[in-house]
């Protein structure tokens, strides 16, 4: 039976094995993308039992890159692009050549030829988007400098690996592969046509997209059909990567991100970034689990030395060039440290790349396998990447604090508040209550992870810190521990329940106020701990009924 549905059996085993998996993770205290990647090595065709179908599974993986770029996109405007041009394009293009050098090295001490080299090099060079993005937004680094920074290097080797993808195979009988012998004419032709269409790529999104893309939505939305809305987002952000791909052989994330960035000038992005969100983190999740299933774990006893020299010069290496080359730029220690941290993994275009060399025998099967280890350990290996940057993050604030740089993390730069009311959420109930607020003269605090709704509250009567409220050092930097109240307006009450928790642990004193839609999510919040939860139907009731009195 599951021969005849291998797209729902791929789904859905993707899915489950994932949700085990990732909860086993989670309770060992391990980030559950590790149980993602678990799941997908279960689920592959070098383990026992059911497997799934890689290709399908590839396939759902990109889709949750194009979403996940386009969300990105939403968040980031041209502005932050051209702000960081000046260290991300040039440092790109030099991280990539020494990557390259490092793994050319490799492959030149075992004896490979230059053209193997040259793929495994550039397949070690190019970080994956997914673990990028995932790091950084859990760390609120998205709408800082040094995050802008790291999303604008990432887009210059997006670009720079689609130029090497038309490349590759015109160069595949030079590179020791089979292939048509071309001219250094023919060669020098088609580099140029590609460039050609990257340009005409962005001229087209920056004059067409910029006004096409709001005016459809804003469209849509007059409708009132929430449904219409949600496809309309869906629409733009797959309608676009695709059509991108095809028309200007660009790929599907940088088509997304395009898409994304033009509808950030309409003021629905918020919306249309809340509607997208769901599958954005299911189909990331599938991404994960894809990675899995292209490991084959026999390369570890095979060939151990390789392994460790290739995750080495990924994980160690390509970093310390990072580093390097964002420090020659006069950028903090901070900064470079994070850089750094982000593209100390391995991703998306590196098994394209491997892919691409195998097909066209330029790379043997154990570079694909060595690529893939390489991928699947450093993405493992990048979260303990990043809480050794959390665990010297108090060292660099008070080593950078004489110089007040512009690439730490937003901040309001007033003193922290005392005695006040931190409210989750600023939606429009969020609003409303903050109205209240504002009007009763209450001190209060937001905690709201969309920094374009952090930058319209960014003023001195409406104090404000982005991140998810759940993520560590968000309930911190509103000053948990010397608040008096606790308001909770978001809908879910899951996430909702978790806050609760973790709020009574910071601050045992603190009053927590909740919203539910039902007598059911009421008691599973007072159940964690909730001080006062307001049930939404029942309060409209009660306000109808006093009218009518």
């Amino acid at each position: 039976m599951l021969d005849h549905t291998p797209l729902i059996a791929t789904i859905v085993g993707s899915i489950v094995l994932a949700f085990v998996f990732g909860t086993l993770a989670n309770k060992l205290r391990m980030p559950p993308l590790i149980g993602y990647l678990i799941a997908g090595i279960v689920v592959g065709p070098y383990t026992p039992g059911f497997v799934a179908d890689g290709h399908l599974a590839q396939e759902l993986a990109e889709i949750g890159v194009i979403l996940l770029m386009f969300g990105v996109g939403l968040h980031f405007s041209l502005k932050d692009l051209l702000a960081v041009k000046t260290i991300a394009i040039p440092g790109a293009l030099l991280q990539i050549v020494f990557a390259t050098l490092m793994g050319m090295g490799l492959t030149w001490t075992i004896g490979w030829p230059l053209g193997q080299g040259i793929i495994f090099g550039l397949a070690l060079s190019c970080a994956s988007t997914v673990v990028l993005l995932t790091a950084l937004q859990e760390r609120r680094l998205i709408d800082t400098r040094r995050g802008q920074i790291a999303i604008g290097w990432l887009i210059v080797e997006d670009i720079i690996m689609v130029l090497a993808l038309v490349l590759i195979p015109a160069l595949s009988n030079v590179l020791g592969g089979h292939g048509e012998v071309l001219s250094t004419v023919q060669i020098f032709t088609m580099l140029a046509i590609t460039i050609g269409k990257v340009i005409a790529f962005v001229a087209v999104m920056l004059i067409f997209g910029k006004r096409a893309i709001p005016w459809i939505l804003k469209r849509i939305a007059a409708t009132g059909s929430r449904e219409l809305f949600g496809l309309s987002v869906l629409a733009i952000a797959l309608g676009f990567a695709l059509g991108s791909t095809f028309l200007f052989g660009v790929s599907f994330a940088l088509g997304a991100f395009f898409a994304g960035m033009m509808l950030a000038e309409s003021e629905l992005s918020h919306r249309a970034a809340e509607e997208s969100l769901p599958l954005r983190e299911v189909f990331s999740v599938l991404f994960f689990v894809s990675v899995g299933m292209l490991f084959d774990p026999s390369i570890l006893i095979r060939e151990p030395l390789l392994v460790f020299a290739t995750v080495f010069i990924i994980v160690v290496g390509k970093s310390l060039v990072s580093m390097a080359l964002v420090l020659a730029f006069g950028r903090p220690l901070s900064t470079a440290l994070t850089i750094s941290a982000s593209l100390a993994q391995i991703g998306e275009f590196s098994f394209i790349l491997a892919t691409l060399g195998i097909s066209l025998g330029i790379l043997p099967t154990t570079g694909r396998d060595l690529i893939l280890a390489g991928a699947l350990i450093s993405i493992v290996l990048n979260p303990l990447v990043f809480m050794l940057l959390d665990y010297l993050k108090p060292w660099l604030e008070k080593r950078e604090a004489p110089s007040k740089t512009p690439d730490t993390e937003n901040t309001t730069g007033r003193p922290k508040p005392h005695g006040h009311t931190i409210l989750i959420g600023y939606g429009e109930l969020g609003k409303l209550v903050s109205d209240e607020l504002k009007a009763k003269q209450l001190p209060f605090v937001i905690v709201e992870d969309h920094p374009d709704i952090l930058r319209s509250t960014k003023n001195p009567d409406m104090p404000a810190v982005y991140g998810h409220a759940n993520a560590p050092g968000v309930l911190e930097e509103a000053n948990i521990h010397e608040a008096r109240h606790l308001i909770l307006t978001i809908s879910d009450p899951i996430v909702a329940g978790q806050l609760i928790t973790h709020a009574q642990i910071l601050n045992p004193t603190i009053t927590t106020i909740a919203r539910a839609n039902s007598e059911s999510e009421a008691k599973y919040l007072q159940e964690q701990g909730a001080t006062h939860v307001m049930i939404s139907k029942r309060e409209v009731a009660r306000n109808l009924v006093k009218l009518v009195e």
